[in-house]
């Protein structure tokens, strides 16, 4: 018995726009024009019979017939998707992990050369940015959010909760140890977003009336910094330790606390295929000393 089917790439042209909004954006994630998207998705529309598509202020958007078209082929994709990769060795093809800055430049991105060597299949696309991607919208198949709860209401998995120390570059404070007094005179910089100063000064037992630093910048700018011995930076452990061990940054401090943690997402979807849990896997295991450092915090 003959099935009625359209072409794959149409189906494919189709899903991709749906999930985007956007011809432009499956275009991309397809690396095809997004001229071919909008062929491939008018002749389905010709074929089925019906607007699958309506323009919206930004893209465009699911018509009711195309909404229920989504939710009727996506499993099937997935089934099929499933299937071919069940016949496969390796994982293979692009996977893209939105990043808070920070965590990608001192942790994800050392670790590059090592995952291009452990999964070569695997395109890596990583972006750095403060504008965490929206996983619902399928903007990246996974997420490295930060959480200042400690956790998140949504299914997550912990990457790090290092806690929170002072550091300053080898050599800027006296015996390289922060006083009292040095929270009045020197520069301070931090990686979050309130003055956890006067947390981390509380933990001490400094009875100093912290200022808050006038000089705000982003929390890897705010690093490099201290690196090159323009004050002291008030962070957690994970972001540092590389500069620690090239012994470009020194603890002027053992008195730490905890304070959030981050954390990594996987979209609904995305999380289905194999090249995307092969990704989830690899980063869960090379940050579990995040999670079991033994520098537990003294304050």
């Amino acid at each position: 018995m003959s099935r009625t089917l359209p072409p794959l790439n149409a189906l494919r042209a189709f899903e991709a726009a749906a999930r985007h909004e956007s011809f432009s954006r499956a275009a991309e994630e397809l690396g095809v024009s997004h001229s071919a998207i909008s062929r491939h998705v008018r002749g389905l529309e010709a074929r089925l019979g019906v607007h699958l598509f309506r323009d919206a202020s930004r893209g465009v958007a699911l018509t009711a017939e195309g909404g229920h078209y989504l939710t009727r082929i996506t499993p099937a994709l997935d089934v099929i998707s499933e299937a071919t990769e069940g016949l496969t060795d390796a994982p293979a093809g692009r996977v893209v992990v939105n990043s808070e800055p920070l965590f990608a430049a001192k942790i994800v991105i050392p670790l590059l050369s090592k995952f291009q060597r452990d999964l070569p299949d695997i395109e890596l696309r990583l972006v750095g940015s403060n504008e965490l991607a929206d996983l619902d919208r399928f903007e990246a198949d996974l997420a490295i959010r930060y959480a200042k709860t400690g956790h998140l209401d949504e299914p997550s998995d912990l990457l790090s909760n290092a806690a929170i120390y002072p550091f300053a570059a080898p050599g800027y404070l006296k015996d390289d140890t922060l006083r009292p007094e040095d929270l009045t005179r020197v520069p301070l910089f931090r990686d979050r977003g309130s003055n956890i100063w006067v947390d981390w000064a509380v933990h001490a037992g400094f009875d100093v009336d912290v200022p808050d630093p006038p000089w705000r910048m982003r929390a890897a700018l705010a690093l490099e910094a201290a690196v090159h011995g323009a004050g002291v930076y008030l962070g957690a452990a994970d972001g540092t330790h590389l500069d620690e061990t090239a012994g470009r940054l020194v603890r002027v401090s053992q008195v730490g606390f905890r304070q959030g943690s981050f954390h990594l997402l996987a979209s609904g979807q995305a999380g289905r295929r194999k090249a995307v849990r092969s990704v989830r896997a690899w980063l869960l295991e090379h940050t579990r000393a995040l999670r079991t450092r033994e520098d537990q915090p003294n304050g």
